[in-house]
């Protein structure tokens, strides 16, 4: 019983460690559950959500339904990736505005321990999956480099957004936030309206129903990450089974692949870049809540100051935050 609560508690841990990747834009969550030995255990049980599943769940077989589904790994991954999202969202709003320098760089020492950890484990580097990973950084790169959409708060564009951004979670190297700043609806799922839920839940604790009546604004977040949510898990179920079939009959060519993305998503997090803001007419367009719109980075070497050590050493503390997660997973599997 002690070990099951210890291998469960394990797997909230690495599902929180999923979820705080997925609210920054560039960083996958797929990648994390790929170094924490997770991810083909993970896109096996969300296949498993078929309609043998719906089976046992409409006769009420809960017992088989569970055993079916995986649902405990489910419920402790997902669970601890939720506890991230909703507790670590305000702290990384406010690393990305005071401090970006440090979540760059710690992001980017992750990305790339993520990327040499992960190409240890493809059995031969024939020529055919050399030319798969050159493949997947062209790609990387061409996403990292596209510029985002407007702001879209039309509710089919929030289901496709759930559809697409959280399909890209569960994919190694494609950053489900990212592909939300490319459709232009990050800031407004992944911060104002996770935020807007934390705020409600708090008024709810505080016994405060007549505050939803005076924010209609939470009320349309609300709605809005529940639509996003729809098409999140609609998105997931559809790509697992693509997923799961992949890693079964191309494992090796898959991760050749998938090494080659993650390298390319190195351009997204590089730590000095500048924003570019959408002008119109030489004037400067803002969204919704008066912030300035970005539509794309310009990356630059930096000069040679105290920027530099710093970031280094942050950079430092993500490769060695994966070189612990991949030792330990080393010593178990052994």
């Amino acid at each position: 019983m002690v070990k099951n609560a210890v291998y469960y508690l394990i797997l909230v841990l690495k599902g929180f460690a999923m979820g705080a990747a997925n609210v920054v834009p560039g960083v996958s969550g797929g990648t994390i559950a790929l170094i924490t030995n997770i991810y083909e255990d993970l896109i096996h049980s969300l296949k498993s959500f078929d309609h043998k599943a719906i089976k046992y769940l409409i006769t009420f077989r809960w017992k088989q339904f569970a055993a079916h589904t995986n649902l405990l790994f489910v419920i402790a991954v997902f669970g601890g990736a939720l506890l991230s999202v909703f507790s670590i969202a305000r702290l990384f709003e406010y690393l990305l505005e005071h401090q970006p320098l440090i979540i760059w760089s710690v992001f980017f020492g992750l990305i790339l321990a993520s990327v040499l950890f992960i190409a240890r484990r493809i059995e031969g580097w024939a020529a055919d999956r050399i030319i798969l990973l050159i493949v997947g950084i062209s790609i990387g790169l061409s996403i990292s480099f596209m510029t985002h959409a407007d702001e879209n708060e039309a509710l089919w564009y929030v289901f496709i957004c759930g559809m697409i951004g959280m399909s890209g979670m569960i994919l190694p190297g494609l950053s489900g936030s990212f592909i939300l700043v490319l459709m232009g609806n990050y800031v407004l799922l992944m911060v104002t309206s996770v935020n807007s839920l934390s705020t409600a839940i708090h008024e709810l604790l505080k016994f405060n129903p007549g505050f939803f009546s005076a924010n209609p604004e939470v009320v349309q977040h609300l709605k809005l990450l529940g639509i996003f949510g729809l098409g999140g898990v609609a998105g997931i179920l559809a790509f697992s089974h693509l997923l799961a079939w992949i890693f079964k009959h191309q494992r090796d060519n898959t991760l050749a692949v998938l090494t080659g993305f993650i390298s390319g998503s190195l351009a997204v997090v590089w730590p000095w870049k500048r924003e570019i803001y959408l002008k119109t007419d030489g004037l400067l367009q803002v969204d919704r809540h008066g912030e300035p719109i970005v539509t794309a980075y310009k990356h630059y070497l930096p000069a040679l100051s105290w920027e530099v050590p710093y970031a280094l050493f942050w950079m430092c503390i993500g490769f060695g935050l994966i070189w612990l997660i991949e030792r330990s997973g080393e010593k178990k599997s052994k």
